[in-house]
């Protein structure tokens, strides 16, 4: 965090001592101004040989902002007939401090001559504001130093998702990520930029930067460390045997990334653990996989989840998978006008963070109708299982999908780890494996098959425990990062598989 500005508030000595006062507690008590200012007083000077004049004079020139309140009195004049007050004024003046003057009461038939000059003198030069009690000062006071902050950047009126993530720079963005995100664009949106465009021509054209500072949306969608700026952007997915939250936890992960990342982690984690059924290669050149809740209902919700959530909040997006049902939290409410009931039928679409929601869009995660939850009604109809449930509860947005009673972990059905628990020999995620792979077939071709996104994901759910179990095997085991690398059964796998595929 940066230094405190001071400020320096000015008054006859022997006057509006208890409006000093109150100030200084104020904006010491204020958790926002106690983040950017520190008050000065000269009450609070401790003795010394200094001239007081000498001091207060250095504590202006110390000083962001000058504060003066100006009453009834002028005080004690020097030899030249100049207060101390009218003094700290002229010197805040002449070295072009920012000035605030508060002037009480609005009688001015009571005031000396020389203080009624002074403050004529102010509103020459400034905009002077009147108050008639320290709650009425206090406020002031208060929209003026927002109106300060505001305007030297300190805070920031943009949306969350435009305004600079403070400390992060460009290079704390991947050249890579925006690479591969412009490849991705350009085949699925037509997107005029491809993965040879610069890194900062990419951020301009999609607002990425708040001035030359990445902004949040960027560090999200790009960085290389994201959970280093925002610790709760992170994903936790758990995964319970039973219909409520309990411990032990039997699966228990925390995702971290871009939000594209955490979307595929997110995505691959709940498929896992979802029973499946692969059919006969006659159907199609690869036998297909079809899931108890459909891969598109889990994806969009979760991907509302990362996308509209609530970055300010520091609770993270929860996916929880139950033996009767899919449930994803994720902090923040739905935007006005938005509610609960418009979520079911025709409504427009509101991204609560519309920085990251473009990105999204152009990688094709989401589209822009607002025709999500739509979609997820229409493709659990499809599937014949029951309509999802949207619930707003304690500042989070819940998406429930229930799953349906035939595939539920209470039945003899075996799904994600409880495949192992059941034949004692493979993982849900090892034998989904095993029945997609036909001939040679490459990574990428088994990942597709499976209908898995994220590489991370696949390699350590699925390939690497089975190769493990040499239940499949390298083509080239002497170059396993050959790209020319393909895996098939061996005959253990085979095995596996004819004496449960039966």
């Amino acid at each position: 965090m940066t230094a405190r500005k001071q400020l320096f508030i000015s008054s006859v000595q022997k006057e509006l001592a208890d409006e000093r006062r109150a100030l200084k507690e104020y904006v010491h008590g204020d958790p926002l101004l106690r983040r950017f200012f520190e008050v000065f007083l000269f009450e609070d000077l401790p003795a010394s040989d200094h001239r007081a004049d000498e001091v207060y004079l250095h504590e202006v020139e110390q000083s962001v902002i000058y504060v003066g309140l100006f009453g009834d009195d002028y005080g004690y004049e020097d030899v030249e007939g100049i207060s101390p007050t009218e003094r700290e004024f002229d010197h805040a003046t002449t070295r072009g401090t920012e000035r605030l003057i508060f002037v009480k009461g609005n009688d001015d038939s009571a005031r000396h001559p020389r203080m009624l000059s002074l403050i004529r003198k102010a509103g020459g030069q400034l905009i002077r504001r009147r108050f008639g009690s320290i709650p009425e000062l206090t406020a002031i006071l208060y929209a003026s130093l927002i109106e300060h902050l505001e305007r030297c950047g300190d805070i920031r009126s943009l949306p969350f998702d435009a305004s600079a993530c403070p400390r992060a720079t460009i290079k704390d963005l991947s050249a890579e990520k925006i690479a591969d995100f412009l490849d991705r664009a350009q085949r699925e949106r037509a997107y005029p930029f491809g993965r040879k465009t610069a890194m900062s021509k990419a951020l301009v054209h999609l607002n990425l930067l708040d001035k030359t500072q990445p902004s949040h949306a960027a560090v999200l969608l790009f960085g290389k460390q994201p959970q280093r700026f925002l610790i709760s952007s992170e994903v936790k997915c758990m995964h319970f045997h039973g219909t409520e939250i309990r411990k032990p936890i039997p699966s228990y992960q925390i995702y971290k990334g871009t939000v594209f990342e955490l979307v595929d982690q997110a995505v691959d984690f709940v498929m896992s653990k979802l029973a499946a059924r692969v059919g006969t290669r006659s159907e199609s050149p690869q036998a297909p996989v079809t899931y108890e809740i459909p891969r598109d209902v889990v994806a969009e919700a979760i991907v509302n989840a990362v996308a509209h959530r609530d970055y300010v909040s520091n609770a993270s997006v929860q996916v929880m998978l139950f033996a009767d049902r899919l449930e994803i939290w994720n902090p923040g409410h739905l935007p006005l006008p938005l509610t609960l009931a418009a979520l079911r039928k025709p409504h427009p679409s509101i991204p609560h963070n519309p920085l990251v929601a473009e990105p999204l869009f152009l990688a094709r995660y989401i589209e822009r109708a607002g025709t999500g939850t739509l979609d997820m009604i229409a493709l659990c109809s499809e599937a014949k299982i029951p309509t999802p449930e949207f619930k707003q509860e304690v500042g989070t947005f819940m998406q429930i999908i229930r799953r349906p009673e035939s595939q539920q972990e209470s039945k003899t059905q075996v799904t994600g780890e409880v495949t192992g628990e059941v034949t004692g020999e493979v993982t849900g995620e090892v034998r989904r494996l095993l029945e997609v792979v036909q001939s040679e077939m490459k990574r990428v071709e088994i990942q597709q098959a499976l209908n898995l996104k994220h590489e991370d994901h696949f390699r350590e759910a699925y390939l690497i425990p089975a190769l493990t179990d040499n239940l499949i095997e390298m083509t080239i085991p002497g170059k396993p990062t050959s790209r020319m690398q393909k895996y098939r059964l061996t005959a253990k796998g085979r095995a596996w598989l004819d004496s449960h595929l039966k």
